[in-house]
């Protein structure tokens, strides 16, 4: 991708090298995890019944609702976390700490290597940014630009508090993309999706939800699948990220015409990594069969083929994974 010298976005707020708060369960968020394991060497095994007795003791004493436990995640475990909108207040901003503690400054020594990656999601978010004011202006929406927040092992969301375990996550309640930088030497090493333009449609796919939700699509799709049995909602929630995919490859084919970002193999890049995650893909890497009934996210062609839609056309009415007849 040719992003030096180009604008970088403002609405990148960095918590790097800050500690991350309470590792409460994250209730909600549109994004990438991984599955089986830690990420980068973090984590480990459950709490088991203990551990949760004592958060739960711990969240009460504070005067943290325990619901945010009990109630837990719906949908099911995979490469992108489902898109759901957390049992909290329409108009929450932030996760409850405990005793309304803030997240301890703790700062590291940071990388040229680092200083670089941070001024690429930033010049790739600037450009998301253009793309989505001038597209949703033709069809009189207006735009209102995400942040995007760079963390290191855990942060705080209006969703919950997220773990880089569970990768890039979009959370609809504050309007943020969260994502570990880590995760890209995941993609790479793990998934074997190397390039900048990989990691560019990581982004573009989070933004992806982020216009969703400007757009009452989420908050939709959240009521239908409410209402639902688990295999229907799993099977909307496919067309959900599908879309979500369509949109990233819009943002490709729109900076490419408008900024010249685009350069020979870069597509072949975000299409190996939009392949390298699809449900099939990751069912059969991690527990040698497939079960089609439990995608959430896709299959490897069907992910590619989305993301390709978008590219080749440019516009929202060819992203209409919902009416579809085959995705």
């Amino acid at each position: 991708m040719r992003w030096r010298g180009q604008r970088e976005s403002q609405n990148v707020e960095d918590r790097q090298g800050q500690g991350g708060g309470f590792g409460f369960p994250f209730p909600g968020g549109g994004g990438m995890r991984f599955p089986g394991g830690s990420s980068g060497g973090r984590g480990g095994g459950g709490l088991g019944i203990l551990g949760i007795l004592i958060i739960l003791g711990l969240m009460l004493f504070f005067g943290v609702d325990p619901r945010v436990i009990l109630q837990g995640p719906s949908g099911s475990e995979g490469t992108f976390p489902d898109i759901h909108l957390p049992q909290q207040r329409p108009d929450a901003t932030n996760f409850p700490m405990p005793g309304g503690q803030s997240e301890p400054q703790i700062e590291r020594p940071r990388t040229a290597g680092e200083d670089d990656l941070k001024s690429f999601v930033s010049v790739v978010l600037a450009t998301t940014e253009d793309v989505w004011e001038e597209m949703l202006a033709r069809y009189g929406q207006r735009y209102r630009d995400p942040t995007l927040v760079l963390f290191s092992g855990s942060t705080r969301s209006a969703c919950g508090t997220g773990l880089a375990q569970m990768g890039p996550f979009y959370c609809p309640l504050d309007g943020k993309v969260y994502i570990d930088l880590d995760f890209y030497r995941e993609l790479k090493d793990r998934f074997h999706a190397p390039g900048d333009m990989a990691q560019a449609y990581v982004i573009a796919h989070e933004i992806g939800h982020h216009v969703q939700t400007l757009l009452g699509i989420t908050r939709q799709v959240e009521r239908a699948k409410s209402q639902m049995r688990e295999r229907q909602a799993n099977a909307l929630q496919v067309r959900m990220e599908l879309q979500a995919d369509c949109f990233a490859g819009i943002w490709a084919n729109r900076a490419h015409e408008t900024k010249d970002i685009i350069e020979p193999g870069d597509i072949d890049e975000a299409l190996g990594a939009a392949s390298a995650i699809g449900d099939d893909r990751i069912q059969k890497r991690t527990q040698g069969y497939v079960v089609p009934d439990s995608f959430t996210h896709g299959s490897s062609e069907q992910r590619v083929r989305w993301f390709r839609r978008g590219f080749d056309s440019g516009k929202l009415e060819n992203c209409d994974t919902f009416n579809a007849e085959q995705l």
